[in-house]
């Protein structure tokens, strides 16, 4: 752990967890009980062999293109893209970006950061092969495997990340969305089962399901019938598993973004601008995504979306200093 990093956890241990047990000892009604169980990302102790902070000058990424394409065409391309120090890894199932390359950190980071990595993608559909419609690829965090476990709720988990959003005519001229922070989590969800033949009827089985919540930065492009661009976050997602519009981004640079896991089951979203650790001002929104209550957190990850129209590049996105923390 960095000199930066102990002073970090040691400010979010004695802030977060005083704001945790102040939330958690309040219960006079349920929508009281769900509102106070949400907490800062960033409170606790700093998980140590997860997340990134990309200072290493060695620090490298080995795409073993091309990338995997399951989600289109069933398609596992192995071996894998991973990062020499097994901190990340190419999901199979959309593969990842173009570019994942490590760069200096731009103006107005975190104090003492000198690097940080940048995610940009041309082709998000087919390696090689536009389809003209928008895709996206996945950079994953390696949390599940390292730690060789899921992570209960009931110990609190969260995740933190910089980003840094370029300014906006910098951004791919569609409206849509152009980038996501999500998390992968789990919870038991009972579902119907129907069997065949003639006198086949229907049976209910508790199974494990994955989802996967998160926050999206959005742009309405001014050319597609705005007067002026607009950009925001949408959050993923309300109980019936809709996406709804979070909060606007009125200026770009770094923006600090964040979500917690409380042991009611609960996914809370937080964002500001700049690099700032978060606060309690910073909460966006609380939510049971699909309906669903979150039992376990697996890991987290980054969303390169583009119009994979073989022309365009994404957006080039940078982020620095993604981790994960326990609360409890």
């Amino acid at each position: 752990m960095t000199l930066r990093h102990f002073r970090e956890a040691i400010i979010r241990m004695t802030f977060g967890l005083a704001m945790v047990s102040t939330a958690l000892a309040a219960g006079r009604s349920t929508n009281t009980n769900r509102a106070e169980q949400a907490f800062v990302p960033g409170a606790g102790v700093l998980v140590e062999s997860v997340g990134d902070d990309f200072e290493d000058p060695e620090w490298k990424y080995i795409p073993h293109s091309p990338k995997s394409t399951e989600d289109i065409d069933e398609r596992r391309r192995e071996p894998t893209g991973r990062a020499s120090n097994g901190r990340w890894y190419e999901g199979v199932m959309r593969g990842q970006p173009d570019i994942v390359k490590r760069v200096s950190t731009p103006a107005g980071g975190l104090p003492e950061s000198e690097g940080a990595l940048l995610l940009r993608s041309l082709y998000t559909g087919l390696p090689g092969r536009p389809s003209r419609k928008m895709h996206q690829d996945d950079f994953i965090c390696n949390v599940h495997s390292r730690l060789r476990r899921t992570i209960p709720v009931g110990r609190m988990p969260s995740c933190v990340t910089r980003v840094y959003l370029p300014p906006i005519e910098q951004w791919e001229r569609r409206s849509g969305s152009q980038f996501a922070f999500r998390a992968e989590v789990e919870t038991t969800a009972v579902k119907n089962k129907k069997k065949s033949g003639f006198f086949g009827f229907s049976s209910s089985k508790p199974t494990n399901e994955l989802y996967w919540p998160g926050m999206f930065i959005e742009l309405q492009a001014k050319r597609n019938g705005q007067a002026e661009d607009a950009a925001f976050l949408l959050i993923r997602s309300n109980n019936r598993g809709g996406d709804f519009r979070g909060m606007a981004i009125e200026q770009t640079g770094w923006w600090t973004l964040g979500m917690s896991f409380s042991p009611n089951g609960m996914i809370h979203y937080y964002a500001k601008p700049g690099v700032e650790d978060l606060t309690e001002d910073d909460l966006i929104a609380s939510q049971f995504p699909y309906g669903y209550r979150c039992e376990r957190f697996r890991t987290f990850f980054y969303n390169v979306v583009n119009s994979d129209n073989g022309r365009t590049w994404s957006t080039a996105w940078i982020i620095d200093d993604p981790h994960v923390y326990l609360a409890r």
